[in-house]
């Protein structure tokens, strides 16, 4: 039995594995191609988002039985055609889901209390209060559009300061709680002053925060994005900014994420994005803490029922 792995995986997994008999093949560096000419004999495939797992893949694989994905969302996975030759495909977004939740919120209470602009203006020499005078989170009402793993766990965080959350979920209903109040799209928009996305990349909702979703917003919010990149698009995103129809925005994702291959186009955007002492951008690490990394490896193969 051998087990491809993909990507950067705790020390756990790899010694869990070795101790059930697998053979481990360590590759985190591994390219499409390789992993084609590698998985015909493997067993299970482990992944993250660097690498596309579709049918030329899948039909190299003429020995695999499972598919693991570290965190959440299996878009980069055909999963259909996984499914017709007998894959199991299983994630764990339960591994990071915490971590995720943190990030964004540190990410919003740095945005509303100005901690990284007036950090880096006494870094040089400058100490500015009224200028930096910060909003609170308390009292506010936060909208989570898609109520899953992170979201729920966002909720939880939340549910220290005293806030309002709104959820709405295209695909889930009957999910309301004393901490949440289910609503739909429209209610979300009218209501929320912080918008936060926790939703997987699909058709419906690529660039799901487009042009229409930000002329709907009544009460000018912070955006938060720590799902996928494709979920916000970029230029609307910069108009939203221009047109002061939101307080700011947090990414953790981008549409491309792979700076070395921007086209003009996409350093303008990203320049004009940087500029702004009102978007916080990080380099797809929510999901990316040190407990996140060996839970994610942990829930996968508690799934997997290798233990």
């Amino acid at each position: 039995m051998t087990v491809i792995i993909t990507a950067s995986v705790h020390q756990h997994m790899l010694d869990t594995l070795t101790r059930q008999g697998y053979t481990v093949v360590y590759a985190p560096n591994i390219n499409y191609t390789e992993l084609i000419e590698k998985i015909g004999t493997a067993t299970g495939i482990v992944v993250t988002t660097r690498l596309k797992i579709d049918k030329a893949v899948i039909d190299a694989a003429k020995n695999l039985k499972w598919i693991g994905r570290l965190g959440s969302g299996l878009e980069l996975i055909d999963t259909t055609y996984a499914a017709s030759k007998g894959i199991l495909c299983v994630s764990s977004p339960e591994g990071n889901r915490n971590s995720v939740a943190e990030h964004c919120l540190g990410m919003l209470l740095s945005l509303m209390h100005h901690i990284r602009r007036s950090a880096d203006e006494v870094k040089q020499g400058s100490w500015k209060r009224d200028e930096n005078r910060g909003t609170e989170l308390s009292g506010k009402t936060v909208g989570i559009i898609g109520y899953g793993n992170t979201g729920g766990a966002l909720t939880k965080l939340l549910s220290a300061f005293d806030v309002t959350v709104l959820a709405y979920d295209k695909f889930k209903n009957d999910f309301g709680s004393p901490l949440v109040r289910e609503v739909n799209l429209d209610q979300l928009c009218r209501y929320a002053n912080i918008v936060s996305f926790h939703v997987p990349l699909t058709n419906d909702s690529f660039h799901m925060a487009n042009d229409e979703f930000f002329s709907a917003l009544k009460q000018k919010p912070y955006i938060i994005n720590a799902s996928r990149g494709s979920v916000v698009d970029t230029a609307a995103l910069l108009r939203a900014l221009d047109m002061e129809m939101i307080a700011g925005a947090a990414l953790d994702v981008l549409e491309n994420e792979k700076l070395e291959t921007y086209q003009d186009a996409e350093r303008l955007n990203m320049d004009n994005l940087l500029s702004r002492d009102n978007v916080l951008i990080t380099p797809h690490i929510a999901g990316y803490s040190q407990e996140a990394f060996y839970k994610m490896s942990a829930v996968l193969l508690e799934k997997l029922k290798i233990r």
